[in-house]
């Protein structure tokens, strides 16, 4: 069922600026602290990876490198940066930072061949390729660029099978409106985008409880579960996600413990 051998729990921490946010469909204004801090303690939160998210990136400039090799240097899980990403170079200067991958939305719909660019320099597992969407009120979904603000006119479907053919490892697919909602996953989304790839699909925007990780990957096939409110405002915690998967029968990574005896 699974792309992947051990399903992964990925806490996403939108970044703005000198500290992180709170985002409810695409408005991150809420600031909820450091970035820093945050990354330290979900080194010992059993977490699989970490998702650097730049929400002001697609404004231009250049990225913060500055700031994602002080968090690469404290982050001991892999961790993927994003946010306003437009060039090989600035990919390039970004893996020697400290980020293991990427993940780009606005700049491959401005120009799709920087996707087949990564994938030939850094190997197709470095690309994140992000899509987020509305509804198109014909039962489909449509495609945004710029933080969730201009609507692109791709449709869903066809926008994800070209991101695979292009070289694209993973898909982080995010549902505008559920975004910060803790209402759960957009799950016809996300069986779509199971149906319509092979490469990893990571679920995204609305996860509020262990049942929403358990459906998106029981019932959509996704390989990896992203959140960020519940994570940040909810007791809940990437370890019990994985207690939680696990109980359902899903395979994931649980933390190393040192046996008992002398």
């Amino acid at each position: 069922m699974w792309r992947v051998l051990k399903v992964r729990v990925i806490p996403t921490l939108l970044w703005r600026q000198v500290g992180l946010v709170k985002g409810v469909g695409f408005d991150s204004t809420r600031r909820i602290g450091p970035a820093l801090p945050a990354i330290k303690v979900y080194n010992q939160r059993e977490v699989d990876e970490l998702m650097l998210l730049d929400v002001l990136g697609h404004r231009g400039g250049e990225p913060d490198y500055e700031s994602v090799q002080e968090f690469g240097a404290a982050c001991f899980v892999p961790l993927t940066v994003g946010g306003g990403i437009r060039s090989i170079d600035q990919v390039q200067r970004l893996l020697r930072a400290g980020a293991d991958k990427v993940c780009v939305n606005t700049a491959l719909h401005e120009d799709p061949s920087l996707a087949d660019a990564i994938s030939r320099r850094h190997g197709a597992q470095c690309l994140v390729a992000s899509v987020d969407v509305r509804p198109d009120g014909a039962g489909g979904w449509r495609c945004f660029s710029h933080a969730g603000s201009r609507d692109t006119g791709r449709d869903f479907a066809e926008w994800v099978v070209e991101l695979e053919a292009r070289g694209a490892g993973e898909l982080l697919v995010t549902s505008i409106e559920r975004d910060g909602t803790m209402t759960g996953y957009d799950m016809p989304l996300l069986e779509r985008a199971v149906r319509e790839v092979s490469i990893p699909v990571i679920a995204s925007g609305g996860a509020g409880d262990y049942t929403h990780l358990v459906d998106a990957v029981c019932s959509a096939g996704v390989s990896a579960v992203a959140a960020a409110s519940m994570f940040h405002f909810t007791e809940r915690t990437p370890a019990g996600a994985k207690a939680a998967l696990a109980e359902a029968g899903v395979p994931v990574r649980m933390p190393w413990r040192p046996s008992g005896g002398a």
